[in-house]
């Protein structure tokens, strides 16, 4: 089995090609499952090219659903969503993700305070940071999102380290009380491609991360994070690469909210 979980949309306001070309592509590809997860309306603000609106959200679910039927037989299409974890909308949100039969929900870290850290028009802000200081505020972050329940996978889970700018210090006990809580919670983590197409140049998570992980007994899953057609199912050569060296066999799929460990393949 190969599936693609972490696949955006044009309704997010920033991804090109249709739903309906993102899952050909994945057909001509050979996957047997691509999972639809665009951004959840991003409740702390109103900017359509970071997401949809609330209004659009049923108009989503259908024809992710319609895909699901139209392509029975040829590919497994999940329905997928990535919800920000900001705790002023954890209610609205949890309220949102409940009235729908989503198969997953990516939890993800796209902003601290008041800054989305992972925009290019806000990279600057980096310069007046002690990196240091907020790559450990951002995996707390994450643990505290984790705990909530509220999320099945961990979306890229070293985000900050997009604009490649680095931590000086040895983040390892900051990854494994992430990963305890994930093990504790039973959450997986992704391991996303897109890190590979940004100055960064390296996979989320990085290498060290993903062992520990794996030493730690944590289930993993796949995801290009691919916001045109042509990137479903991008790099995963070096994302099995990553994981097999890691000592993963397995990665994890989803189906009504529920996790299955398959064979890597």
């Amino acid at each position: 089995m190969m599936f693609d979980y972490h696949v955006h949309t044009p309704m997010c306001g920033h991804a090109s090609g249709t739903m309906e070309e993102a899952v050909q592509s994945a057909v001509r590809k050979g996957f047997s499952e691509i999972g639809i997860a665009d951004h959840l309306p991003l409740l702390y603000m109103d900017d359509p090219t970071l997401s949809m609106r609330p209004e659009d959200l049923p108009l989503y679910i259908d024809t992710v659903l319609g895909l699901k039927d139209r392509f029975q037989g040829q590919i497994e299409v999940r329905l997928g969503i990535e919800a920000d974890y900001y705790p002023p909308t954890l209610g609205e949100v949890e309220r949102m993700l409940d009235a729908h039969p989503f198969d997953y929900v990516i939890g993800s870290v796209h902003i601290l305070g008041d800054w989305i850290f992972d925009d290019p028009r806000e990279e600057e802000r980096y310069e007046d940071i002690d990196i240091d200081e907020f790559y450990i505020a951002y995996l707390e972050a994450e643990k505290e999102m984790v705990a909530t329940g509220l999320y099945d996978i961990v979306g890229h889970a070293d985000l900050v380290k997009k604009f490649d700018r680095r931590a000086s210090i040895d983040l390892t006990p900051h990854y494994r009380e992430l990963l305890s809580e994930m093990k504790r919670m039973g959450v997986c983590f992704e391991v996303n491609t897109a890190g590979l197409r940004w100055p960064v140049g390296e996979i989320y998570p990085e290498p060290d991360f993903v062992r520990l992980a794996a030493e730690m007994g944590v289930p993993v899953t796949l995801g290009s994070d691919s916001h045109c057609p042509e990137d479903v199912g991008r790099d995963f050569d070096l994302a099995l690469e990553l994981l097999r060296a890691s000592g993963y066999g397995e990665a994890a799929n989803f189906k009504g909210r529920k996790i299955k460990l398959v064979p890597l393949a």
